[in-house]
Formats: C-alpha cells, structure tokens, sequence
C-alpha cells in the first residue's frame, strides 16, 4: 500500500502551498476573509461594535443614584453592571462584584449613592476594537463586562456572554 508515498505527497503540496502563500503576501485578515464562519474568520473579523448593547440597552445612572435605585436599574438591564455618568460623560462603573463589596462593607443600600460604591474609570474598550483582544483585555484583568466608549462618553457594553455567543471563546 502506497501510504508513504501518498504522505510525502500531501506534505509537499502543503509546503508548496505555504510557500506560495508567503510569496503572495497572504495574511491571517485574508484567509478570514475567504472564510467568515469560521472560528478563525470569527476571531480576526468580529468587533466589539457588532456584539456590543447600545442606546436603550446601556444601562445608565448619575453618581447622586443611591444604591437601591441603581440595582434597580442593573436588573432591568440584565447585564450585571451599570455605567455611571454624569452630563454625558463616564464617571466609572458599578458591577455586581461592587454590590457584594458594598454589603460585606455595612453600606445602606437606601442612603449610599453610586458615588459612595462604584469603581471610577474602569476598563474600557473602543467599538472599532476587536472582539477577541475585548476578551484578551477582561481575562487579563478578571472582569466580566468592558465600557465601550468613544473619547470619555460610553456608547456601549458587552460582557463574557455576549463574547460566548458571538463565538469569540
């Protein structure tokens, strides 16, 4: 049975391929290209303006919000978090960790407001950003949801479902 003969084929043809490839200057943008669906496709092509929750699903409130307020708030949104912003700028973000500090604290959820618990700044990304470097930057800092902003006003979130959805993990 010719199965040797068949495999140096197969590897010659692969590395003829390869090498011709290189020569044509063939990137990893290209092949995503040639196959969107795939994982790699998926990877290199994916931004995080095609996943992230805009307009009426960005949950939003000022920093004078008490805390019983804002948890309202992060539950209609459904996403764990809130963004906290006063005049149309990001002030910081309020999370569900936050929550679970706030209590292990004593805080009063009836008088402390999201000036009193949030995290200012917080991790951001921008939407022209691509979705597995969004991922890459929230495994990197143990997070579960990145502000998406453009300059200092936040246009958008995702968070590590809507990266597990899109494919992205």
């Amino acid at each position: 049975a010719p199965t040797s003969s068949t495999t140096c084929a197969l590897v010659v043809g692969d590395a003829l391929a390869v090498a011709l490839l290189e020569a044509r200057g063939f990137t990893a943008e290209d092949f995503a290209f040639s196959h969107p669906g795939g994982s790699l496709g998926r990877r290199l092509l994916l931004k995080v303006e095609d996943i992230m929750h805009a307009g009426a699903e960005l949950p939003v409130v000022e920093p004078a919000t008490t805390l019983s307020e804002a948890l309202l708030v992060v539950t209609s949104k459904g996403l764990g978090m809130t963004t906290v912003q006063l005049d149309g700028q990001m002030q910081g973000i309020f999370t569900d960790g936050d929550l679970r500090r706030a209590i292990d604290n004593g805080v009063n959820i009836h008088t402390a407001t999201m000036a009193d618990v949030m995290t200012y700044g917080g991790k951001s990304t921008t939407p022209k950003t691509l979705a597995a470097e969004a991922l890459k930057l929230m495994e990197d800092n143990k997070i579960n949801a990145l502000v998406v902003k453009e300059g200092d006003k936040a246009v958008g979130v995702i968070n590590m479902h809507d990266l597990l959805r899109a494919g992205v993990i």
